[in-house]
């Protein structure tokens, strides 16, 4: 028997909650949940991202949550667009774009430190 799946959730945990939100409405829109200081959730196509501030007696497992080896991976038509709307969110990305095998990507981090890679895929840059 296969586990019933009916959705999918990806959660950052924040002691600066507010300042993520405020970046992801920026770079997503309106969050479709929001309660202030304590939870933000954003759909996204296939994948919703959720935002919580830890409770205080959760705190010390959250302390280095920006060393985290999951990223945040957001597929992209146009790479080199998605480069400027980052730069002019004040979130440059932080090395060249290079070439995967499944398409060109380059790395971001949000305000918290955790990573966002920015790709396009083959088909959509042309190249095969």
């Amino acid at each position: 028997m296969l586990l019933q799946i009916t959705n999918s959730l990806v959660t950052i945990a924040s002691t600066n909650l507010e300042t993520l939100a405020i970046f992801y409405t920026n770079l997503l829109g309106e969050p479709k949940s929001y309660i202030p200081n304590v939870y933000a959730e954003f759909h996204l196509p296939g994948i919703i991202l959720g935002i919580f501030k830890p409770k205080a007696t959760s705190e010390d497992e959250f302390k280095n949550a920006t060393q985290s080896k999951m990223s945040l991976c957001l597929e992209v038509n146009y790479l080199e667009d998605a480069i400027t709307y980052f730069t002019n969110l004040g979130h440059p990305p932080i090395g060249a774009i290079t070439t995967a095998s499944h398409g060109r990507e380059t790395y971001v981090h949000d305000p918290d430190g955790n990573r966002i890679i920015l790709h396009q895929g083959f088909i959509k840059s042309g190249i095969s």
